[in-house]
This record gives structure tokens, sequence and C-alpha cells, in this order.
């Protein structure tokens, strides 16, 4: 299946497994590739910051990707982002025989201006073919490029496999909005928006016109609940389960590998992943941090028995 402009719903970034001395875990790959499904989510993307891509050797990637599609029925988002074109396109097209439905592509940190921005993705979609639906990830806190609507509505216009943004900005309701405003007055075709940020803000995003979360966060239930709540007009519901995980969202939030210490951590609780490991250069959790995000998810469970699973 391809990727298109229609997608909806929670597609989770997927941390890539490791054991501890930093083999890829294929057990620990199936059983959350199992678990996602089990879960109703509606797609999922692999390889991207969260799945320490850049660690990772091309044959490593083709079947981590391989392995994914085999035991999973939704889209499957891939991300491709590389140095330059030619290991772009390499990743790219060898990932979407292996059966994926499209790519995630990011800007380079060297881009400045809104055109050196907007050529930059005419170039890269050029490169990995047209053929290929691709993802914008907007994430100027990490990548230091910054996209105004404007920008995103000319990659947009210009490029129709473009199918998705990825909206990471922050602050980045009023541009939700905005671009949301430009489908109205026709001067920008439909994209999905998908936010990441950890679902950070997401009770206000799916107000705003976003579609729905495209984030790691180590209870991805509670991002599928919050959308579909708000999707049915139950807007204090939302909020309310929103705001009992949000103590704990927030410390996940940390930037680099603490952060994703903290969702390996948790993943490895509730029995998803054997292991917590990261391959290096990696960073691990002390024994503090390990007590606050225990106690984190207990003042969870007292909302969402799904927390309890933690402490088993």
């Amino acid at each position: 299946m391809a990727l298109t402009s229609s997608i909806t719903g929670v597609v989770p970034i997927a941390p890539t497994p490791f054991h501890p001395d930093g083999r890829v875990d294929e057990a620990s790959l199936d059983r959350m590739t199992d678990w996602l499904t089990e879960i109703g989510v509606d797609g999922v993307t692999i390889l991207g910051q969260l799945g320490e891509a850049p660690k990772l050797e091309h044959s490593e990637s083709k079947a981590i990707v391989a392995a994914v599609a085999k035991r999973f029925a939704k889209p499957i988002i891939v991300g491709v982002t590389a140095p330059g074109f030619a290991a772009m396109r390499a990743l790219a097209r060898d990932v979407m025989e292996l059966g994926a439905a499209g790519v995630m592509i990011a800007p380079p940190n060297t881009l400045r201006t809104d055109d050196q921005i907007v050529g930059y993705y005419r170039q890269a979609s050029e490169a990995i073919g047209a053929d290929v639906p691709f993802v914008i990830q907007d994430y100027p806190l990490s990548f230091s490029v910054v996209m105004t609507p404007s920008v995103i509505r000319r990659i947009v216009m210009e490029n129709e496999a473009c199918a998705m943004l990825k909206h990471e900005d922050w602050p980045g309701l009023d541009k939700i909005t905005t671009l949301r405003g430009f489908e109205r007055d026709g001067s920008m075709r439909h994209v999905s928006i998908l936010v990441g940020n950890g679902g950070l803000f997401l009770d206000f995003e799916t107000e705003r016109g976003a579609d729905g979360a495209n984030t790691g966060y180590a209870f991805p239930e509670m991002l599928i609940d919050v959308v579909r709540l708000t999707g049915e007009a139950r807007r204090d519901e939302a909020h309310d389960l929103f705001d009992a995980h949000l103590p704990y969202l927030r410390y996940e939030q940390q930037q680099g590998p603490l952060g994703l210490a903290a969702r390996k951590y948790v993943l490895m609780r509730r029995g998803i992943l054997a292991s917590d490991a990261q391959r290096r250069p990696s960073a691990s959790l002390t024994a503090q941090s390990r007590e606050e995000i225990d106690y984190l998810l207990s003042r969870v469970a007292r909302v969402d028995s799904r927390a309890d699973a933690f402490r088993r």
C-alpha cells in the first residue's frame, strides 16, 4: 500500500530493539510489531530518530523493514534521512520494494533560506523518485531549520509525492491553524498533519486540525484514545486522560538519548522489549531516574489502569 494524504489516527515512532551487546533484537522487534497491531495503531514509523537509524548499517535497516513488513498490515513509514541523496535514494528504493508505504525526510541543518528548504525537498523527491510518497519532518528544535507555513505550502504544492507533514514545531498550534486555513481558501491541497514532540501538545493540536499523532510515547494507547475522544467531541474526557499522562509524558520528552532511555525502560518494563539497551553511543538512566519514572507511572495508574502493567 502507498501512503496517501488521507492517513489519520496514531502512527507511532517505533524504537529499534537491541541486545545489550548492540545486536538488533529480532524477537523483541516481532513482539513490538504484534503489540502495535493488537492495540490498533493506524500505521508505524521505523528507522527514525527514535529508532537510532544513524547507528544502523544499510543491511540492518533493510532487515528491520522486511521483518516489520512481514507482520504488519498497515502503512509503514521509513525514515531515510541521509547526508547525501545517493544514500537516501538507495534506502528509499530498497524499503519501498520491501513493503514500505512511504518515507520520511528531515532537512539538513545547513538550510537557511526559504528557497533552500523548498529546493531541498524538490531535489530529494527527484532523487528517490516521484512515485515514492514522502513525509516532511518539521522539527526545528532538533534540525535548526525553520519552515514557515508558506514554505510548507510551497513544498506541498510543488511535490505531488508529498503526502504528510510530521508537525513538530514548538510552539506550533497556530501553524496548524494557518495550514488548515490554506486548505480552506484553496491555496494548498490537503495533506495529512500528524504531530510529534512525544504528543506533548496533542490535546490541543487535534482541536486545531491535526489528524493524529506520529510520535514515540511508551503508552500509544493513550494517544489513540485522545484522538478518538476528540473526534467524538468528548473534549473533557480527552483532556482528563491526557492530563493524567502529562507528568510522565513531559519526563519522557527530555531531548536526546535520555528521553529514548526512558521510553525503552518503560517498554521493557511493560514486557514489549527484552532490554532497554541503546546502540552506542548511548546513555543510560541512573537509579534515581528509574525511581522517578516508577513514581510518575504509579500516579498515571490511578486514572489509567494500563499503567498498572508497568509495575508487574
